[in-house]
């Protein structure tokens, strides 16, 4: 039964396991591993079963094959020069062959290392681009390993691949404090050494140019191996070195300052003076500038911001939607793209929906009521997924073209725990997804030339599972509902 059971679990995996997908720039399929990680422990159970009853089967043969086997010397003798003894020794050995061939062959061991080969586990450039992203998130909220690690903490071994990712990509602080993380959680059972985290933490520190740790962890590594040749020179080097050092940056500290905008908005430091702006904002019901279908139904507005116009539209999208795009995103979700390419400017999964579903056509629908403008050119529906850290750097939603996107309808499908704000670093806006609502903006002038304000980002998501769904609207279509300003300014 078991060996029936693999043959099909092998035949459903062969179907459902033909592609490869990245993973850590999506949370999503970051999910379907628990899915993965069941079948392929289920398969190997399986695979265990079949393999011990063939066993059984084998030593049941084999029981029956050394009866027929004759060990008397003198039977060895008489083969040797009677033909009749001879050829029955041929024929058994022929037929014994034969009897091995054929129950060695029902094992499914080939068959199961095919379905390990198709079967859809993370690469190693999935879990060094995991690594590399909690890197880049302590980079951008300011964490050290023990902040990160809070909610779940990793063993010596986890943190010292972290740390050596760090190392690799030459940001030698956060390096070391992995590496620090990781001899402190040091076991018996560990396959990272100390020697391996003492000769780390002591290049680290050397990188980053902080001579007198780098010398006391030197130090400790050679009163390991008092004999190593090698360390005895390195830690004479650092010692002449220091002398010529006139600067010793701390390396256990990390730095918390920072003149980028978009990142501190991000971490929620917000101008008072933007604050006491937002509040001084207003919120209403809408009807779209009377739209017949919003009459009786009006929409939530919130103003976010008054220059430039951002306007929030609240329970604009129902759960039961949500749901929908999402389970018809899911399969089609892949590696989303700047105009450049593939970017670590942009980490998340994406696709396009193209409306033959009632529900992508009746959102269409309710975004042109809202906003007024006609969807005549707009682009599909963008469902978006973040990854781990998922983000998207400060930039510009218009092209350069002559059909150009003139605004953009961003619905919060979920809800992000902390982290993944939309935020408008040019004017200090920071605006919190929430699921169910929708951010409005317009991304051209009346005259057609960009908006320089309209610059937005998508900050990192440090705890949760960021979905949404972006509507691009450009200009065409749009003459007689947006007029055209011939003003510099407007």
């Amino acid at each position: 039964m078991a060996i029936k059971e693999l043959t099909v679990f092998v035949v459903f995996s062969w179907i459902v396991c033909t592609t490869g997908h990245e993973f850590f720039s999506s949370i999503e399929k970051v999910a379907q591993l628990f899915e993965e990680e069941k079948d392929l422990l289920e398969s190997f159970r399986f695979y265990i079963d079949a393999e011990e009853k063939n066993v059984e089967r084998m030593k049941s043969v084999l029981l029956v094959l050394q009866l027929l086997t004759f060990s008397d010397p003198e039977y060895t003798e008489k083969t040797l020069r009677d033909p009749v003894a001879a050829y029955k020794l041929l024929r058994r050995v022929r037929i014994e062959w034969l009897t091995i061939v054929e129950y060695t062959q029902l094992s499914l061991y080939e068959k199961y290392q095919t379905l390990l080969e198709f079967a859809e586990i993370p690469q190693p450039e999935d879990v060094d681009g995991a690594a590399s992203e909690l890197i880049r998130l302590q980079e951008f909220y300011k964490l050290y390993p023990h902040n990160i690690t809070k909610e779940t903490s990793l063993s010596a071994d986890q943190a010292y691949h972290i740390g050596l990712v760090a190392y690799d990509e030459g940001k030698f602080q956060h390096a070391f404090l992995w590496f620090l993380y990781s001899l402190d959680r040091l076991t018996e059972y560990s396959t990272t050494t100390e020697e391996e985290l003492l000769h780390y933490l002591s290049s680290s520190a050397y990188h980053f140019g902080s001579l007198p740790v780098a010398i006391y962890f030197k130090q400790r590594l050679l009163n390991l191996d008092p004999t190593n040749d090698e360390v005895k020179v390195e830690l004479s080097l650092y010692k002449h070195l220091r002398f010529q050092k006139t600067s010793n940056p701390d390396i256990f500290t990390l730095n918390t300052t920072s003149n980028n905008s978009y990142e501190a908005l991000c971490r929620g430091e917000i101008d008072e003076r933007t604050s006491k702006r937002q509040r001084a904002l207003s919120c209403r019901y809408s009807t779209g500038g009377g739209n017949p279908r919003l009459m009786y139904a009006p929409v939530k507005e919130e103003v976010e911001w008054d220059e430039p116009r951002i306007i929030r539209y609240h329970d604009i999208i129902s759960d039961r939607e949500i749901e929908i795009l999402k389970n018809i995103s899911r399969p089609q979700l892949s590696r989303s793209e700047t105009r450049q390419g593939i970017s670590n400017y942009r980490g998340s999964q994406s696709v396009f929906l193209e409306e033959d579903h009632t529900v992508l056509v009746r959102i269409s629908q309710n975004i042109a009521d809202i906003t007024g403008l006609s969807m005549e050119s707009a682009e599909s529906l963008h469902v978006q997924n973040y990854g781990i850290g998922g983000r998207f750097g400060p930039h510009y939603d218009a092209w350069d073209d002559e059909n150009g996107r003139i605004a953009t309808f961003l619905i919060y499908m979920s809800d992000v725990e902390i982290g993944g704000a939309t935020v408008f670093p040019e004017v200090g806006v920071a605006l919190k997804p929430k699921k169910g609502s929708a951010v409005f903006w317009y991304n051209l002038l009346k005259n057609g030339e960009l908006d320089w304000e309209s610059q937005h980002a998508g900050c990192p998501v440090l705890m949760g599972n960021k979905w949404v769904a972006t509507k691009w609207i450009h200009e065409f279509g749009q003459e007689f509902r947006r007029p055209c300003s011939l003003s510099d300014w407007e």
